[in-house]
């Protein structure tokens, strides 16, 4: 019996990356990636073929050796991430870090340790990026620069590996109701109402589309928005 592809999702103890590791669940098997290890845990027990992947990301040595055994991958879905907000004047360097280590420089690190597997099974990275990272707002200059950043990251990764047979993503959600969102909307003074928003469900059907997309088609970018 052939073996189900095998799918890397980081982020995926919440938001936006749970609802993707169920979208997958049925037809992938599945590493979680993650902070939490008691949601990893459950979300594990809940998949048929998943298992908890907790790793710093930040932390080169640890990613390196946590990715040695990894031969060969088929989908690399980029979802884990970080929204340090404020304004310019507001914003110090460490601000600026933050957003750029984890939304980034941990992207990038991450996918070159896993190209060889991704090249060898012809397969595909996802970058949960953000309607930030294609349009900046006043007070989110550190995050959307960020994501401005990750979406160069995917163009060029794509060029690059054109003649690899790799497929690269970009999606962009909306604002989605996610827990990152709720401390947002906090910060900003409003109330939070989940329905305002778009569901994790919905960013989460449109990367299984773009994953399962027929092979003459390669889905470079997505852009969702609330209705």
């Amino acid at each position: 019996m052939t073996s189900r592809p095998l799918a890397l999702v980081t982020g995926a103890s919440k938001g936006i990356g749970t609802a993707i590791a169920n979208a997958l669940g049925p037809t992938h098997r599945l590493l979680l990636g993650g902070r939490d290890p008691d949601s990893l845990a459950t979300l594990a027990a809940e998949l048929p073929d998943a298992v908890p992947w907790r790793v710093d990301l930040t932390d080169e040595a640890s990613l390196a050796e946590a990715t040695a055994d990894i031969g060969s991958l088929d989908v690399l879905v980029h979802s884990a991430g970080v929204a340090a907000l404020g304004t310019v004047e507001q914003s110090r360097a460490e601000d600026w870090r933050v957003n750029f280590e984890v939304n980034v420089t941990a992207v990038a690190e991450l996918t070159r340790l896993l190209l060889p597997g991704l090249r060898a099974a012809r397969g595909h990275v996802v970058l949960i990026n953000s309607g930030s990272g294609l349009q900046a707002r006043p007070g989110w200059g550190p995050y959307a620069a960020s994501k401005f950043a990750l979406h160069a990251f995917g163009d060029a990764l794509r060029a690059e590996e054109a003649g690899s047979g790799l497929r690269v993503t970009s999606v962009h959600p909306g604002r989605t109701a996610t827990p990152m969102q709720q401390a947002i909307v906090a910060a900003e003074g409003r109330d939070y109402r989940p329905e305002d928003f778009l569901r994790p469900e919905s960013v989460a059907a449109a990367v299984l589309a773009a994953v399962t997309a027929t092979p003459d088609a390669h889905i470079t970018e997505i852009s969702i928005r609330p209705s």
